[in-house]
């Protein structure tokens, strides 16, 4: 995730957090954040594959309550993310036969890291 920290990329349960909080203050100051998915390689694989995906961008996807052009100004330069903020209805068609993970206002990763600490994985 970072450039400064390239090893932080696999700690995404104490990096992710922290960026996407930081992307979705700054999308609601324009519009209310509705969801936050991962989507591409990590929506994808399960979580105890990540370490499959060195290397790869985090590509994120902000429902919000309209569109947003050029998300990318938004991001900071340091870490490694595709973020586009789309609509419901945007969303809903973006993601329609694509296998993607929720990480607000559910957050699925959360539940998938307490399943695997508890069958000795992680």
């Amino acid at each position: 995730m970072s450039r400064v920290k390239p090893e932080a990329i696999w700690q995404h349960d104490k990096v992710l957090p922290y960026i996407l909080t930081r992307i979705k203050d700054k999308i609601n100051e324009i519009t209310a954040v509705e969801k936050i998915l991962l989507f591409g390689s990590r929506g994808r694989l399960p979580l105890e594959r990540w370490n499959e995906l060195e290397g790869k961008d985090w590509d994120v996807l902000v429902q919000a309550k309209c569109k947003l052009k050029n998300a990318r100004v938004l991001l900071d330069e340091e870490y490694h993310l595709d973020l586009l903020v789309l609509d419901e209805s945007q969303t809903k068609k973006f993601t329609e036969n694509m296998t993607t993970k929720e990480l607000f206002p559910i957050n699925e990763l959360e539940c998938l890291t307490a399943k695997n600490e508890e069958n000795g994985k992680f």
